[in-house]
């Protein structure tokens, strides 16, 4: 990993003095991720990236290498099989702290996060803990989108609102940026959700431990290439963990308010 970078604010609002890392997980991405992370690059010339594969069988990882070995700010975590979102990223959590960057942002491989869109985040790291992309905020929109997964989106959300009593309207985004004290702080030991779940997961776990999270506005655009990870598997395990999570806060929230009655 690189040394720390001196610099100040930027124009567009970004910290230049905070060493900033992009994570991005792939698996079967080779159509997507050489044009990714070159706007990645682009948009942020003080970010770094690390790609995250899960020994893609269609090459993904020799791909990422070689981008790695044309440019001294990628780096490449392989991982020997495919074991589900979360604990890619929990992985490369481990890879950013240790290498002490201030920042760690997560981002799909696909397109649909847009890298344009990051200087926006990183600006709100300024002012907040944890910053979500939000699709479902004032400014906030999907592209190319079929109308059920757009109802399933915010209905989840909705149903996460509720259960969890957290004023966030998305917690099952991927894209969002972490300052290293949220991740130093929550144990990610414990963390075995994957997909939408893995996201509501460490979002409701820095909302416990008392960090400031923010949503900012951004445009989700469809991939275009490639198959979509999402599956009814991963639903109905965020369904299910987001209901236990919910009853076991409303149970402690009712054992309180008993205590002090």
């Amino acid at each position: 990993m690189t040394e720390p970078r001196a610099g100040s604010t930027a124009a567009g609002g970004v910290n230049e003095d905070l060493r900033v890392l992009v994570l991005i997980p792939t698996y079967n991405e080779r159509e997507n991720l050489p044009l990714i992370v070159e706007r990645v690059l682009a948009s942020v010339p003080t970010a770094d990236v690390l790609v995250v594969d899960d020994d893609s069988p269609d090459g993904t990882g020799d791909i990422a290498d070689k981008l790695a070995a044309n440019e001294e700010r990628v780096q490449v975590l392989h991982r020997t099989a495919k074991a589900g979102l979360g604990a890619a990223y929990v992985a490369g959590f481990r890879v950013g702290l240790a290498a002490g960057y201030d920042v760690l942002v997560e981002m799909d491989a696909d397109g649909s996060h847009a890298p344009e869109q990051l200087p926006r985040l990183l600006e709100a790291v300024g002012h907040s803990d944890l910053v979500l992309g939000s699709r479902w905020v004032p400014g906030g929109q999907v592209i190319n989108w079929p109308k059920f997964r757009e109802v399933l989106s915010r209905g989840g959300n909705l149903y996460t609102r509720l259960a969890l009593g957290i004023n966030l309207h998305d917690a099952t985004g991927g894209y969002r940026a972490y300052r290293r004290e949220v991740l130093q702080t929550i144990d990610l030991s414990a963390i075995s959700s994957q997909g939408y779940c893995f996201q509501v997961d460490l979002a409701w776990r820095a909302v416990q431990a008392g960090f400031r999270v923010t949503e900012v506005p951004i445009t989700f655009a469809e991939r275009e290439r490639g198959e979509s990870k999402m599956s009814g598997n991963i639903v109905r395990e965020a369904l299910l963990r987001v209901t236990e999570w919910g009853v076991a806060h409303r149970a402690a929230q009712l054992k309180g308010l008993v205590r002090r009655t």
